[in-house]
């Protein structure tokens, strides 16, 4: 699976100079910025039309960040595309001590061409159960669409839920991108916009069985 990161400039000058072929294409939230839905809905704004129309002319599947407003009600979202359709939009769905961008419902996996893929917004990678949740529901990949890192602690948490939940996961984030492999490894790191690299696709399980107590139950009786 090939993967573009765009984590610097906008959608606009992306599309426009976009070459070569990706299988997804992450865009982080400087690509979008402010989308009201209102306003897409007039016909005064285009930005989810510019990512459908993306997805169709390079036959790809397309997720760019997004700061969604619903009549006053702002959110963290991600909007995703493939081949000329849109897929959906996800919202964060965790909101920390009343910030600013509320929260969504749901966290969401899209069965694309590239596998079923699963959308972490934001904030929402500091919540393990986020892409825990991604992963035993059946997602291949965790794609998370971060605003601005910190000091590391953003990529140190891509490794973590890759390992743990046993999926890769791709980070990006303005100015800076990543991918982590189903074993914690950094399999790419860039902060270099648009950037390309070729993920291998994982599928692998394991029998992992424990003790503990309690959970006994009583046995039927025969007849």
């Amino acid at each position: 699976m090939r993967v573009c990161f765009v984590s610097g400039g906008s959608f606009s000058e992306y599309a426009e100079s976009a070459t070569g072929e990706a299988d997804v294409v992450v865009c982080g939230f400087q690509s979008l910025g402010e989308v009201s839905y209102e306003r897409e809905l007039r016909g005064e704004t285009a930005c989810f039309a510019d990512v459908a129309i993306l997805s169709r002319e390079k036959k790809c599947t397309v997720f760019a960040g997004c700061f969604t407003d619903a009549r006053g009600i702002r959110r963290k979202s991600v909007v995703a595309a493939e081949r000329g359709r849109i897929l959906g939009v996800s919202d964060m769905v965790n909101r920390i001590d009343g910030g600013e961008y509320r929260a969504g419902a749901g966290v969401k996996i899209y069965d694309t061409a590239s596998g079923k893929l699963g959308v972490v917004v934001a904030e929402d990678l500091y919540f393990p159960r986020v892409v825990e949740t991604l992963s035993v529901c059946g997602a291949e990949l965790a794609v998370c669409v971060f605003e601005q890192f910190g000091d590391g602690l953003e990529q140190l948490l891509a490794r973590a839920h890759a390992f743990f939940c046993g999926i890769p996961v791709l980070l990006c984030g303005y100015g800076y991108a990543l991918a982590a492999d189903a074993g914690g490894k950094v399999a790419f790191a860039s902060s270099v916009s648009p950037c390309c690299f070729e993920l291998e696709r994982e599928q692998e399980f394991h029998l992992v069985e424990t003790r503990r107590r309690g959970f006994s139950k009583t046995r039927r009786k025969e007849f």
